[in-house]
């Protein structure tokens, strides 16, 4: 009875950690919308990662020493870090003209294109269930991005393009987490976010400051992102993943909600369909994948 209350403990505070993290993830998004008004967004995403990496440094570095950084796979390595970089950037971009809520569910196709790459690309069978939740996933994508809507065609397509280098990332990952730890690989993706934005700046930068409190909201997307990881690393490390992967479409409601208390906006009736259908396709593969 004691171990059984314990594993259910266990659980419900990693089920608390995962829905914390994909909070932070949706702020990290609110945020760099926001600031996107007032700042160039590749300098937002050098800004994200450099801070996520100097909470590394100072942080995790200390204890890991070297083993963080040896790998015996860089290039796979660097290239999961640029198609992280990539998402991050398409996505930023995505979120300067759509709503977060939209921007969010068209993202959230990634996990239909990895069901479905997973064949050629990972040996995976790919079952039927795989085709019709992908069909409908898509389905839910022409009702959010219907011709006659409002949602900006260039917007639209940053976010299939960052739900694209979403998968890549995902496939990359898998591939990988066989034989590099956990904080080696967010260590990678804080590095190369960093290494791979940082020849932007020059570019983008005006030499303007921001304020004082732009300045805040612009650390808080590193901590966001480093935090929201952490903690997910944390919930996935001590419950099954094929219990806690359904949860990630959770962080469609916290994008809904922040979308509406931050920028006052809700999505039209066809745009929550789509959602809805986007998020219950991915559910029933991440549901699937249990049995």
């Amino acid at each position: 009875m004691a171990d059984s209350q314990a594993v259910a403990s266990l659980r419900t505070g990693s089920v608390l950690l995962c829905l914390c993290a994909l909070f932070l993830f949706s702020a990290l998004d609110a945020t760099a919308k926001h600031l996107s008004a007032f700042l160039a967004v590749p300098l937002l995403v050098w800004a994200r990662y450099l801070v996520h990496l100097l909470i590394m440094v100072l942080t995790i570095l200390p204890g890991q020493g070297r083993g963080i950084i040896l790998t015996r796979r860089p290039w796979l390595m660097g290239l999961r870090g640029v198609t992280l970089a990539g998402v991050t950037l398409l996505g930023q971009l995505a979120l300067y003209t759509l709503p977060l809520a939209e921007t969010t569910a068209l993202v959230f196709v990634a996990p239909l294109l990895v069901a479905l790459l997973a064949g050629p690309l990972l040996g995976e069978q790919v079952r039927s269930r795989t085709w019709w939740a992908t069909v409908a996933g898509f389905a839910g994508v022409l009702l959010i991005a219907r011709p006659g809507g409002n949602l900006a065609a260039t917007g639209v397509a940053c976010a299939l393009g960052a739900a694209l280098c979403y998968a890549a990332y995902q496939i990359l990952t898998r591939k990988l987490v066989a034989t590099e730890p956990p904080m080696r690989l967010l260590f990678y993706t804080a590095l190369l976010g960093t290494l791979v934005m940082s020849p932007v700046v020059p570019v983008f930068w005006d030499g303007r400051l921001p304020s004082f409190g732009q300045g805040l909201l612009v650390v808080s997307l590193g901590v966001y992102g480093g935090l929201g990881h952490l903690l997910l690393i944390r919930a996935f490390r001590e419950t099954p993943a094929s219990l806690l992967s359904p949860l990630l479409y959770f962080q469609l409601v916290w994008a809904t909600l922040l979308g509406w208390l931050v920028f006052d906006h809700l999505p039209d009736l066809p745009g929550i369909v789509g959602m809805l259908i986007i998020g219950a396709s991915g559910l029933s593969l991440a549901i699937g994948r249990q049995k």
